[in-house]
């Protein structure tokens, strides 16, 4: 029996026993042994509890149980995991394992920057990296599947979860999506430092109206083809095995029983073979939807239109074998849902070893390696917004005033989603300024004020102006709350929380220089702190190593390299703002045209934008030709110099605009590339692009990718907002 597990206890190597098989055999054989409440079993989700061995034991028995998910602190180690897999594997009658998942968003121990920090490195190989640590770490632990990446396209910074993703580009987008799976899953789904990864939330989920979780998305054919689907399309062409439908009602149905998108589009128009688990009861919640009168009827709706597997609701478990033998719910559709399921576990090596050593984890998490490579993801992921020339700061300086909510917090900067994260290992920013600093320097650190209104704020800003009063700098450590990013974290106004503003005013008055530092799970309206502070740095909620690649920064021992992939806006009422939006009929400023009254149309930082220690000058932009034909190439050029004294690293970024489409008109500016370079200081470097076909096309409402002749636009700018135009023209 050596090389293999007699999963039916019947003494000889079946065909779903055997690892020589090919999987579809694997499958096949095993489906045609499996009950009506076997299969029902494998779609089933649970969320596991203490004591589940005995709670779940008579269904694993049974083998109605697929999968479980679970969150605390026990899944640090395997040992639960192994018990509940041991029943399912040697007690059923067919030893069907589970698989075990868990929402290992950015990071599982190692707590890396939240997403939207990562994704302003503007570095595709970095998600690929730090997700491969994740994997590490969380499948030592016994997990087999995260709940990653979230790719869902966001505009909207009222909305939380805007924390979870990648920004405002779909390109961009693409591009994370597909290096996150590659780390999560590598080439090998099997081996025991993988994870099987998850596209989640499909689809539109972001583009809840209000900016209110869970809440409607209206999006058109068109909007959803060339925004919302590319990242999800990226994932599945990376060879993502899951896909999560969402929560939200997609322009007029709920997207967890959504044929169109689940099965059309994701299977036969991608080809994607994996299996598609709900959200958290989005099954059940058919019915508050207003689509499914009752369970029966939602796991009929979920099941037709593509939903594999229902997680943690029970409408299939319960409904779905009295509809079959009712002949009201074919087994044919069961058996295809029940096939992917299994394709997946087989994928994941599960049938053959079903169990994680129970040593590993001792020595996987937070390995020096990790820590590195969060120091530095925290170092890439800040944008410096402002600088009149106080950064970076001197080390040598007598008094510095480290003063501010965040100031030593040290949960605060592992942000949402945080997975099992610790906060004895945050390194907070207090104790990152301290490393830098010499016998000859004196820090001195006060809260200032709480995150929220407490009684105690007034004679805490009190004391913070009197400490000031020796300072040479004055640090503010403010921001928002974790708590207050990630799901069910919608907020209507995006300011500083409690009176944060109050001491910031304070400090201000005092005329002493006055660095900022933002530790935030989205973009704020801060246009009130640009004005006033000496320098702003963008720092999110960075992870473990947050205060020293905050302190690295401010002292200038690394340089900021981070530019933003969501636009900032300049007050609430631009929301939602992006900057690849439609020109509209009456574009500029004027009356009857479409502005505010009273406010900029134009957000305080625009996407791409972020600032360094150095100057960077463009030269003018120089193309191979002014004309191509269909299936040439064109080549676009431009001259980059570090202009100033220190080193430096500038992204380059390459915008399209398409002036005339047939199909529906194209944004503005279009991201379709990018360089990030380093230059010292005099270095001048060219930089060209190549654009073909794939640059200069969109979907039509149909999913047809199509290029047109006519005349495009392209920049070769430092961000959504600079750089001058130049013209070329795709012709027959």
């Amino acid at each position: 029996m050596e090389g293999w597990i007699d999963l039916n206890k019947n003494g000889r190597k079946d065909v779903y026993e055997d690892p020589a098989q090919p999987i579809a055999r694997r499958v096949a054989d095993l489906l045609s042994q499996m009950t009506l409440d076997e299969k029902l079993g494998q779609l089933q989700q649970a969320w596991r509890e203490e004591g589940d061995e005995a709670a779940f034991r008579d269904r694993l028995r049974q083998g109605k149980l697929g999968s479980f998910l679970a969150g605390d602190e026990k899944i640090e180690s395997p040992t639960v995991r192994n018990r509940l897999q041991q029943i399912a594997v040697e007690e059923s009658r067919l030893g069907i394992p589970l698989i075990f998942g868990h929402d290992a968003i950015h990071g599982f121990r190692t707590i890396f920057p939240i997403p939207l920090a990562l994704s302003c490195a503007w570095e595709p190989e970095l998600f690929e990296r730090i997700h491969t640590v994740s994997a590490r770490e969380a499948a030592a632990a016994g997990i087999d599947w995260t709940f990653a990446p979230m790719v869902d396209l966001a505009r909207d910074p009222r909305w939380g979860r805007i924390a979870e993703g990648f920004g405002e580009d779909p390109y961009l987008g693409a591009l994370y999506a597909a290096a996150s799976v590659r780390g999560f899953q590598g080439t090998n789904p099997a081996a025991p430092d993988r994870l099987i990864a998850c596209l989640k939330h499909y689809v539109g989920y972001g583009a809840a109206e209000g900016g209110r979780d869970y809440n409607t998305t209206e999006i058109s054919e068109f909007t959803l083809r060339n925004f919302y689907l590319p990242a999800f399309k990226a994932g599945v062409e990376a060879g993502a095995w899951t896909v999560m439908s969402a929560f939200n009602c997609l322009s007029g149905f709920p997207a967890s029983a959504n044929s169109h998108t689940l099965t059309e589009i994701l299977r036969n128009e991608w080809g994607f073979t994996g299996f598609v688990v709900s959200d958290w009861n989005a099954v059940e919640e058919l019915i508050p939807h207003g689509v499914a009168a009752d369970k029966a009827e939602a796991a009929r709706l979920a099941l037709s239109a593509g939903v594999d597997m229902e997680m943690v609701s029970s409408c299939f478990a319960d409904t779905l074998k009295r509809q079959i033998e009712q002949g009201k719910v074919p087994e044919e559709l069961l058996d295809q849902a029940v096939k992917r399921i299994l394709q997946v576990k087989f994928v994941k090596g599960l049938f053959d070893k079903p169990y994680v050593d129970e040593n590993i984890h001792k020595t996987v998490f937070l390995r020096p390696d990790a820590i590195a490579l969060a120091r530095e993801a925290a170092i890439k992921s800040c944008v410096l917004l402002k600088n009149n020339g106080i950064l970076p700061l001197s080390k040598k300086l007598k008094q510095i005033a480290l003063i501010g909510p965040l100031a030593t917090e040290k949960a605060e900067l592992l942000g949402c989603w945080a997975s099992r994260g610790h906060t004895d290992h945050v390194v907070p920013l207090a104790d990152g300024i301290r490393a830098k600093l010499g016998p000859g320097t004196t820090l001195t650190v006060l809260p200032g004020c709480s995150l929220f209104p407490t009684d105690t704020d007034a004679a805490q800003i009190q004391q913070a102006v009197a400490a000031t009063a020796n300072a040479d700098v004055v640090v503010l450590a403010l921001g928002e709350p974790r708590d207050w990013s990630g799901e069910s974290a919608s907020r209507a106004e995006l300011g500083l929380t409690g009176r944060q503003t109050e001491l910031f005013d304070a400090v201000v008055a005092t005329g002493k220089p006055v660095v900022v530092v933002l530790f935030n799970g989205r973009p704020m309206t801060i246009a009130h702190l640009v004005t006033n502070a000496h320098a702003l740095l963008e720092a999110w909620h960075p992870g473990v190593q947050g205060g020293n690649a905050v302190a690295d920064i401010l002292f200038g021992d690394a340089a900021p390299s981070g530019r933003l992939t969501v636009s900032f806006p300049y007050c609430i009422g631009q929301v939602p703002i992006h900057y690849n939006h439609f020109n509209t009929g009456r574009p500029g400023p004027g009356k009857f045209r479409s502005n505010y009254l009273d406010a900029p149309l134009s957000p305080l930082f625009p996407f791409g934008f972020g600032l360094s220690y150095t100057e960077f000058e463009y030269g003018k932009v120089q193309l191979s030709a002014t004309s191509i034909k269909r299936g040439e190439k064109l080549i676009a050029r431009v001259k980059i110099k570090n202009t100033g004294t220190r080193p430096g690293t500038e992204v380059v970024q390459l915008y399209i605009r398409d002036i005339a489409a047939s199909a529906g008109p194209r944004p503005v500016r279009e991201l379709r590339g990018f360089r990030k370079i380093h230059l010292d200081p005099g270095e001048e470097r060219e930089i060209e692009f190549v654009i073909t076909a794939r640059e200069l096309g969109y979907y039509s409402t149909d999913g047809r990718w199509l290029v047109e002749p006519g005349k495009f636009n392209l920049w070769l700018a430092k961000d959504a907002a600079s750089g001058e135009p130049v013209e070329f023209e795709l012709v027959e």
